[in-house]
């Protein structure tokens, strides 16, 4: 028996990394001040320290022409980016636009557009292809003359399948429609190159990163106009009123740097373990099949269909032992809608695992899931 489970569900979330925690210790109760308060020496040094944290930000992401606004998490970011802009289009405009977006997108973006489609909006949830990746002919087939916004995430959270949003920010810039990307899986595991300048509004989790929860970022360019969804205060350009968590945001800070000076090194590594684990369920199972395209996918991301079995029992058996995931950490439960998009069907969703490395994982670890999960499925079968 092992004494404590194998933590295979990195992408739920990402323990905080000791320098992210000591970056953060002045901040709880020495430099405690509210970055609002300018009218005292106190609040204008926590003030100072809130814009010092948002340019570093800034400088280690590359970013030109884009506002930096700290939010609760990319949950609020989605919400904020989607809502708002909308709802600001609508009162430019005065008319109800069209918006496009994935059937496999995070419920932190369908549910916001749900909601967009009840106060007048129209909106298109495009199936992906079997791989899950969306097909270019078939976006480009669905914009219309009104389409003035796209959301499209950058790397599904539960396949980790990565979308050619290089592509679709081409197409959108053509043709005059504002483009928003949710980044909270990728930053820090891939490449980012010239996204962050193609995209015009981001979104980014701390707690992916391991940085600290409860804290996120929407990137925005510039000239972009959104409603805010909170008022009262005016912080953050105006778009999200509310006292900002200084020890959060310094530790969000911390964590970009860290990601971004160590992503080549920690995807190969990631890779190396997400393969092994790959290749060892393979040779000693049969019946898996694998959830979205395996080349263009994050490197630390697997998530596999168990054939021939009660998948309720699967988790149960497994859940002492590996601590992995379903699908979403938000899910609640319910089958995939991922993998349902995906033609899987509700059976094969339900035998569905998601196993995501993380940067503490080890060769043991691997092996050990391995033998687990080949047991597991045997005494099933």
């Amino acid at each position: 028996m092992l004494s404590t489970p194998i933590l295979l569900d990195y992408q739920s979330s990402t323990p905080c990394s000791k320098d992210v925690v000591d970056s953060m210790k002045p901040f709880w109760s020495e430099i405690f001040s509210n970055p609002a308060s300018k009218s005292n020496l106190a609040g204008i040094n926590a003030s100072a320290i809130l814009e010092a944290s948002r340019e570093k930000i800034e400088q280690n992401l590359f970013l030109k022409n884009k506002k930096v606004i700290f939010t609760s998490g990319a949950t609020e970011s989605n919400n904020l980016a989607l809502l708002g802009f909308a709802r600001n289009f609508y009162k430019k405009t005065g008319n109800y636009g069209h918006i496009i977006t994935l059937k496999t997108e995070h419920k932190a973006v369908l549910e916001p557009l749900n909601q967009l489609k009840k106060e007048g909006f129209m909106v298109t949830e495009i199936n992906p292809e079997k791989d899950g990746l969306i097909s270019e002919e078939q976006f480009k087939k669905n914009i219309r003359e009104d389409t003035f916004l796209v959301s499209v995430m950058l790397a599904n959270n539960e396949i980790g399948v990565i979308q050619p949003i290089e592509n679709i920010s081409k197409i959108c810039k053509s043709r005059g429609i504002t483009f928003h990307s949710d980044f909270a899986q990728c930053l820090g595991y891939m490449a980012l190159d010239n996204l962050l300048s193609d995209v015009n509004m981001i979104t980014m989790s701390s707690h992916k990163i391991y940085g600290p929860k409860g804290i996120g970022l929407l990137l925005i360019d510039e000239e972009i106009n959104l409603e805010p969804l909170i008022v009262g205060g005016g912080q953050e350009y105006g778009l999200r009123s509310g006292t900002l968590p200084l020890p959060l945001v310094v530790g969000f800070a911390k964590a970009i740097e860290i990601a971004v000076l160590n992503q080549k090194n920690n995807a190969e590594k990631l890779l190396f373990y997400r393969n092994n684990l790959l290749e060892g369920l393979l040779k000693n199972n049969s019946g898996l099949l694998i959830n979205g395209s395996i080349e263009k996918r994050l490197p630390h991301n697997l998530n596999l269909t168990v054939l021939d079995l009660n998948g309720a029992k699967f988790h149960k058996l497994l859940k002492s032992k590996i601590i992995c995931s379903t699908g979403s950490a938000c899910s609640s439960g319910e089958p995939s809608h991922v993998l349902l998009a995906l033609g899987r069907s509700l059976k094969e969703a339900e035998s569905s695992i998601r196993l995501s490395i993380g940067l503490s994982t080890n060769s043991k670890d691997i092996k050990q899931a391995i033998h687990i999960l080949t047991n597991t499925i045997r005494s099933l079968r």
